[in-house]
């Protein structure tokens, strides 16, 4: 009998990411279907424990679109929706989830702050996969924690120096003075 692996989700309105948490698997075979039909099998371990999934997505899928990258831990697959909607939950199948099926919090995003948020998989490389995304936006030079970081930065030294960071205030301090 084969065993479910620990499979974490998140989406944005257009996509679905889907890591499935494996270390070391082999004779992996990922299958997503149009409708929505996704399946996984892989071993694991010295002993070659299989492990499998199979679920219907809530919704149709593009798997033109769609992606997969492995890795030494799991299994991320950037799945595609075939239309650009949020989705209430994971599976067509209504009721509670299966346990070894999680929401993945480091990736999730509420549908009103999806605007400037990434892809989810943060430095996952997808390129040698040969699949454009066709995401050209050139405006990720800006870091606005760094820039934070240097500002802050910035009014330490002053305050180091015994100036007054520009529109620096101190709470407590009297105005007037006898």
């Amino acid at each position: 009998m084969s065993r479910h692996p620990t499979t974490k989700w998140a989406q944005r309105s257009d996509k679905v990411f889907i890591t499935i948490e494996l270390p070391d698997a082999k004779d992996l075979k990922l299958t997503l279907q149009p409708d929505g039909q996704f399946s996984f099998y892989a071993t694991s371990g010295s002993d070659k424990i299989p492990y499998e999934l199979d679920f219907e997505l809530y919704d149709k899928v593009n798997v033109e679109e769609s992606k997969a990258a492995v890795g030494l831990r799991n299994i991320c697959y950037l799945v595609k929706k075939a239309e650009t909607k949020w989705w209430s939950r994971l599976l067509k199948q209504e009721g509670k989830p299966p346990v070894y099926l999680k929401v993945d919090w480091d990736k999730w995003v509420d549908e009103d702050e999806e605007n400037g948020v990434g892809d989810g998989f943060g430095d996952m490389d997808f390129s040698k996969l040969g699949i454009d995304d066709g995401d050209d936006d050139s405006d990720d030079d800006a870091d606005p924690v760094e820039d934070n970081i240097e500002m802050e930065k910035a009014e330490v030294d002053d305050e180091a120096k015994g100036e007054e960071a520009p529109g620096a205030t101190h709470s407590g301090e009297s105005e007037a003075k006898a």
